[in-house]
């Protein structure tokens, strides 16, 4: 996960804070760009079967101040407030500040947990989320510098970890930031240079309610584990890209990486937990694009990572292009990539509680062979349609070792997935868009014959957006199948269909935006696997929501 080209994964948990943790507002985003496929060849670990680019807006695309309210079920709300102006000169400034409540969904009912002592199974208002973001950028010719901040706290209904069932004071609180300076430049002679020194911080605070009482017949004896994590990261990386011989595109980068902090404790009324640690990476890449024929171009590209950790690893990618007739392309693609064991992977223990460590981990490989036919059909369709082929080596999963009955990440066999995806969109200059798309795969681990845990068969996704009113009012209706699931203590999890549908307006008076949504409107009941630290062997997801927004541009 990227933004503006900026990596987000931290160095803890090598996760990219996806949902509230997110350090972005959704308001500032201008577009967002997929790369599918594993890109380790250009973007190092972590880019296993694509990368995602969120482009923020810039201070022209505000010009003024911009503020924004929503609030919609179980007591949730936020507000937004944006400055962004180009001024004479060139120089162009972003500064926006968000922040948001939501009481969570209220009581909640776990049969797992359906005693007299446990409250009935009932956790009562144990939901709750509170979030605030913060975000920079300034730009002045060549030079770009942004930073973000985002803190999000959310309590904790489900008791996992064999914590106390509804003990409110179970709760998770993230923090995570980001700064960089870039430098891109186009040279009179078509090359350009794009460089970057960046800063990151992620920190993590849970707060975990255990009762300590040894026999059920003692008084209850509770105690509050904290988990901290913090880290820290500094880096810089350069990229150089030209045309070389008329035919040939060229790329060649690196970059390097001092995490200087990566901290983890864990303690209570002892210490179980005290370790810090730094490490690095460096690595060096190349890429060319070159055009054999007018319809058929070769795209290649090589990266080596060197990790303190557990040393280097070489990354190609390719991908043969054959343009046959103006509107027709097929691709063969190959790619391997790799996911580097994250310092929680790796060296995470409670004193032997629940969880224990595998600095002995290795990191995870994929190789991909892909074939993908492009289709435009007339001015205002686009089909897709490919075949996949993923063969994973060494995933790392959280297991429970049977020996002791502790959790503890492995390196678990191959694993191998076989699939085929379609889809079809569209575009009409009367505002009418549309997107229709359908997959199909089957993973197995290769060990054992079975298939992987919450890996659905199916997967169908409609997007359709209606203008109603000229080109002021419009109505969007989004509906997503997802196929039965195996759990990971053997179970099953039914599929379901979710709807989803948005009525929004814009400039009905000059500035003013409004929207109302509805999330899964027909009150759909459906569950989601629970993981390793879960009793619940699947657990119920929300039902019907709404949300009213409304913005404004002074």
């Amino acid at each position: 996960m990227l933004v503006d080209g900026q990596k987000l994964n931290d160095n803890i948990y090598s996760s990219a804070g996806l949902g509230p943790s997110f350090p972005l507002d959704v308001d500032l985003i201008d577009r967002v760009e997929v790369i599918r496929g594993p890109s380790s060849s250009l973007y190092g670990t972590s880019a296993f079967f694509g990368v995602i680019n969120v482009i923020t807006r810039r201070g022209r695309d505000v010009q003024g101040v911009e503020v924004s309210g929503e609030a919609g079920s179980h007591a949730s709300w936020d507000g937004r407030a944006t400055y962004g102006q180009r001024f004479p000169g060139g120089l162009e400034a972003l500064v926006s500040a968000t922040y948001g409540e939501s009481d969570g969904q209220g009581d909640l009912y776990y049969p797992e947990f359906d005693d007299p002592e446990t409250n009935g199974g009932i956790s009562e208002n144990n939901d709750g989320l509170e979030l605030f973001n913060l975000f920079a950028k300034l730009a002045w010719g060549d030079f770009t510098l942004e930073g973000a901040l985002a803190k999000s706290s959310k309590d904790i209904p489900t008791a996992p970890w064999e914590t106390v069932f509804n003990d409110p004071r179970t709760r998770t609180i993230d923090e995570q930031s980001y700064l960089f300076l870039q430098y891109d430049h186009t040279f009179t002679d078509g090359g350009n240079l794009n460089a970057r020194v960046h800063y990151g911080h992620y920190g993590y605070d849970g707060d975990y309610a255990y009762d300590y009482a040894e026999t059920e017949e003692e008084d209850p004896y509770l105690v509050v584990n904290m988990d901290d994590a913090g880290g820290h990261w500094v880096g810089t990386e350069a990229q150089y890209t030209r045309r070389v011989l008329e035919r040939h595109q060229v790329v060649l980068g690196g970059e390097y990486q001092k995490d200087y902090r990566q901290d983890q404790s864990n303690f209570d009324e002892e210490v179980y937990l005290d370790d810090r640690r730094d490490s690095d990476y460096w690595a060096l890449y190349a890429q060319d694009d070159v055009r054999l024929l007018d319809n058929l171009s070769l795209n290649v590209g090589l990266r080596y990572d060197h990790y303190s950790t557990f040393g280097g690893t070489l990354n190609p990618r390719t991908a043969l292009i054959f343009t046959p007739l103006e509107k027709t392309a097929i691709k063969l693609l190959y790619g391997e990539a790799f996911r580097a064991p994250s310092a929680y992977e790796l060296y995470y223990h409670d004193g032997g509680e629940t969880t224990k460590a595998n600095p002995d981990l290795d990191p995870e490989t994929i190789r991909t062979y892909e074939i993908v036919w492009e289709q435009y059909l007339g001015d205002h369709l686009r089909g897709v349609l490919g075949g996949f082929y993923y063969q994973i080596d060494h995933l790392i999963n959280l297991k429970t070792d049977p020996s002791d009955d502790l959790l503890v990440f492995e390196n678990i066999d191959e694993v191998r997935a076989l699939g085929a995806e379609v889809e079809l969109e569209g575009k009409w200059e009367n505002g009418i868009e549309g997107r229709i798309s359908y997959s199909f795969q089957e993973t197995e681990n290769k060990e054992t014959g079975s298939i992987l845990s919450n890996s659905p068969k199916h997967l169908a996704k409609l997007n359709l957006l209606l203008p109603l009113v000229w080109d002021k009012v419009f109505i969007a209706v989004e509906e997503r199948y997802t196929s039965s699931r195996k759990t990971v203590q053997g179970g099953e999890v039914g599929g379901f269909a979710l709807t989803n549908l948005t009525l929004s307006s814009q400039d009905v008076l000059e500035g003013l935006e409004l929207s109302a949504s509805i999330y899964n409107l027909f009150d759909k009941d459906y569950s989601d696997p629970g993981s390793e630290e879960h009793i619940q062997d699947a657990i119920a997801q929300e039902g019907r929501t709404f949300r009213f927004k409304v913005t404004y541009l002074f």
